[in-house]
């Protein structure tokens, strides 16, 4: 099989709320594209939830399985963490993060009702979501003098290119993403053109 060149993730940001013998498990989904992102969104839930006892979390990145993180945030282990990723992996999405805040309500869950909680709230967040399937693109920069400008932009609309940005001048710029599973034919053309430089950026 060839490398499979889409991805399913979410849409929009979404919240759930589970409760059980008091406690309250606030479940929220976010789209993600890198793991930069995650202390800004935990700060901003650690403010607007200054009593909540837990923030615990999971993120996957990549169509990647293996690309994953977790935090119990001070619940015994595996129970928080790991029902979150655990419902990710087995819904097939990433580039997301869910983060699930508790507040405690006096009593002691145990494991299953911890593990029960922390997934369902992961599971109420996502299916209020809307699942979307997106293609892993490669981002890839180049420079080339102003005279074969238009056999590149003809290149570009052909192979219906996204650029991201572009600088014409006497030497161009042209920086775009491609969709993995047509990146062979389109540096293909491109290599064909005299006097072109391609840099490959990163993958998205």
């Amino acid at each position: 099989m060839l490398f499979d060149d889409t991805y399913k993730t979410i849409k929009t940001t979404s919240e759930s709320i589970f409760r059980d013998k008091g406690s309250k498990f606030i479940g929220y989904a976010y789209p993600i594209s890198s793991e930069t992102e995650v202390k800004n969104i935990i700060s901003k839930l650690k403010a607007e939830h200054s009593k909540a006892r837990h923030f615990c979390w999971a993120l996957r990145l990549s169509p990647d399985r293996s690309v994953f993180k977790l935090n119990d945030d001070g619940e015994p282990s595996g129970t928080a963490g790991r029902p979150i990723l655990n419902t990710l992996l087995s819904t097939d999405v990433t580039n997301i993060l869910v983060v699930v805040v508790r507040y405690f309500g006096g009593t002691l869950l145990g494991v299953p009702g911890l593990i029960n909680a922390y997934k369902t709230a992961t599971v109420e967040a996502l299916e209020v979501n809307e699942i979307i399937t997106k293609t892993v693109n490669d981002v890839y920069e180049i420079h080339f003098d102003y005279l074969v400008m238009n056999t590149i932009m003809r290149i570009i609309k052909d192979e219906q290119l996204t650029v991201l940005n572009q600088e014409f001048d006497t030497k161009c710029v042209v920086k775009f993403e491609v969709r993995k599973a047509n990146l062979n034919a389109v540096l293909g053309k491109l290599e064909k053109v005299e006097g072109i430089d391609i840099k490959y950026l990163n993958t998205i």
